[in-house]
Parts: structure tokens; sequence; C-alpha cells
């Protein structure tokens, strides 16, 4: 299994969740989006439908009646209902559950940075478990020592 970290570092986040939900989709996975705090997942929810002009990409809510077929589901809870086999925790809090998923995709910012390097301090030793880490470098992402 495979975790990402994201290091925000000033990058606003409803930027960077569609970027890497659109990612995820196109490569033909589903997606669980979690996210403890409803403003923020209120923000991100709206983000998805107006990411670009031309399309929107195709996600609901934990709760709904569809959830269980949603490409992206937002949720509270790292359950994923819609069988998605990729979690992004996207309010930086870590979760242990996210370990059941194929790839996980873990979002921090400067608020939650000794979260992060708790998390990745307790994979480090984890056998089957390969992380890595991201950053912005000039608009793009690339992979961090």
């Amino acid at each position: 299994m495979q975790v990402d970290f994201y290091q925000l570092a000033g990058t606003p986040i409803e930027e960077v969740v569609p970027q890497l939900a659109a990612k995820v989709l196109e490569s033909g996975e589903r997606l669980l989006l979690v996210c403890a705090d409803e403003t923020l997942r209120d923000i991100l929810d709206q983000r998805l439908w107006d990411y670009e002009a031309a399309s929107y990409l195709p996600h609901g809510s934990a709760g709904d009646t569809r959830e269980t077929s949603q490409p992206i589901l937002l949720s509270s809870e790292p359950q994923p209902v819609n069988k998605a086999r990729f979690i992004m925790l996207a309010d930086g809090q870590w979760r242990d559950e996210a370990l059941d998923a194929e790839r996980v995709f873990y979002l921090f910012d400067d608020s939650t940075l000794d979260q992060a390097r708790n998390a990745w301090r307790s994979l480090a030793g984890r056998d089957a478990t390969e992380t890595r880490y991201w950053k912005r470098d000039g608009g793009r992402w690339r992979e961090g020592p």
C-alpha cells in the first residue's frame, strides 16, 4: 500500500483536492474523500462541481441515496461505502483506518505538520507500506526527500 504525504505549504486545499481527485478518476479508480469539518466538506463539494468550466468531477456525500455508486464520495468517516480503494485525508487528520486502502493521499498544512510527522514515523517501520512525500515547487508537485 502507498501513502502519499502532500504538504500544502500555502497552496489552498480547494485547489489541490480537485486536481488529485481528477487524476484518481482518470486512472479509473474511485475515491473516498475524508474530512471531519463539515464546512470544509461543503467547500470541497462546491469546488468539485466547478473545478473546470466545461465539466465537473462526479461525486456525492455519505448518507445520500446513491452513496455506494459515487466515483468520489465525501465523508467524515474513512469507510469506503463506494468501494473506493483510494482514500484522501483532506483535513490533516491521520486515521489508521485508511491503511485498509490501496493508496492514501494525506494532505496537511503547517497547522497539522506535527501530526504528519508522527504519521510518517509510525508508517516508516511497517512492512508493505510505501511512503512518499510531495511538495509544491514552481506550481508543480515534486517528490521530496
